[in-house]
């Protein structure tokens, strides 16, 4: 029976489901749900991440993570931690641009935090050093401290959606119609929990998984210390909006339209994230732009020395480039989150004096 048959079946049986548990069925149904069979990734698939837009992305992200190794006084080992690795480019092009520091790559051990079968087996086509598969960031050993990075992992948590009608609040939820079609509607059940004024016709979304991660994360660094980077589009402020979206062969489509064989998300709730990781003692310093941060990192010069050394692809790369940095592409939607041990300046966040790296190192190499 497919998804769709098997959750109408649920609906009839025991009512109306939340926003939150129709994407876990849809993202991580075992038998049918998007990244646990057919996750498709890269511009032949349902969308593009920023490690699939250009290798810069990735170096950068790495040579970041040698930088706050250094900054914490090179601590060995230190676990190197993906959650949500993808297709494995984002690991891979770090690792390969961390060759400059041969100290870092013998400290570092290489986790990926992965519940997909399929994405585990590209993840191990993309490395090619040893590398530790776990289901959850519980399972990465403690006693050490992490650099943790996730790109686009905080908006494929699942996320309650609220709707403000003239008499208060009610939770948008997921039912069926006379037709037999799955449908939005508004619970007529209480809300369980205090929410803030607003105009009628307002949607607010309450994402807890993506609080409970920055708690987990939080409580991590503050006891064996270390840095996260969370990279994902999604609000600086806290605000209203419907952002549930499913993304298919680069196209969004109904949230309700193929269950299953879609890419559900909602933006990251940055605020709530940040918050979450400060009431554990953790630092947390102000987000920046996407943007912001790669040309605080050098973008731009790493850009230079790939022209120079593959004139015929100038073009292409100044492209990657804008794709990258753009405000009016990736540059100022998707924001980057750094969570860190107490007192720790994080690089190009507290630390002003952070330098570009050195991209003509040995090693530091052009894709072929």
């Amino acid at each position: 029976m497919a998804l769709r048959d098997r959750l109408i079946a649920q609906i009839q049986a025991g009512g109306p489901i939340s926003v939150a548990q129709y994407m876990t069925a849809c993202l991580h149904d075992p038998r049918d749900g998007y990244y646990a069979t057919r996750p498709a990734l890269g511009e032949a698939g349902d969308f593009i991440t920023a490690p699939q837009v250009s290798q810069m992305f990735g170096e950068l992200v790495g040579l970041w993570m040698v930088e706050a190794w250094m900054a914490m006084g090179r601590p060995t080992p230190v676990r190197l931690v993906e959650i949500g690795p993808g297709d494995g480019t984002l690991m891979a092009d770090m690792r390969r641009a961390q060759r400059v520091a041969p100290d870092f790559l013998a400290a570092s051990e290489v986790w990926l935090v992965e519940v997909s079968p399929p994405l585990r087996v590209l993840q191990a086509q993309a490395l090619d050093e040893p590398a530790t598969w776990v289901g959850s960031l519980t399972e990465v050993p403690e006693g050490a401290p992490i650099l943790l990075v996730a790109n686009e992992l905080l908006d494929c948590l699942p996320g309650r959606q609220f709707v403000r009608g003239e008499d208060g609040w009610a939770e948008r939820m997921v039912g069926i119609d006379e037709a037999g079609r799955l449908v939005f509607g508004l619970s007529r059940a209480p809300v369980d929990q205090a929410l803030p004024a607003a105009p009628a016709g307002s949607v607010l979304e309450l994402a807890p998984a993506q609080a409970a991660l920055g708690s987990e994360l939080g409580a991590r660094l503050v006891a064996d210390g270390g840095a996260a980077l969370l990279i994902d589009y999604g609000r600086a402020e806290p605000g209203f909006g419907d952002t549930l979206q499913a993304l298919r062969r680069h196209r969004k489509e109904g949230p309700l339209d193929s269950p299953g064989e879609a890419d559900l998300t909602l933006h990251a709730d940055f605020p709530a994230v940040l918050a979450a990781a400060r009431a554990e003692g953790a630092n947390a310093p102000p987000l920046l732009t996407q943007g912001e941060f790669l040309v605080a990192l050098g973008i731009g010069q790493r850009a230079e020395v790939l022209t120079a050394a593959r004139p015929d692809r100038s073009e292409r790369i100044e492209r990657q480039l804008e794709r990258l940095v753009s405000p009016d592409q990736m540059g100022e939607l998707f924001k980057v989150a750094c969570l860190c041990q107490p007192g720790f300046h994080a690089p190009g966040f507290e630390a002003p004096e952070f330098e570009a790296p050195g991209f003509e190192a040995p090693g530091f190499e052009a894709k072929s």
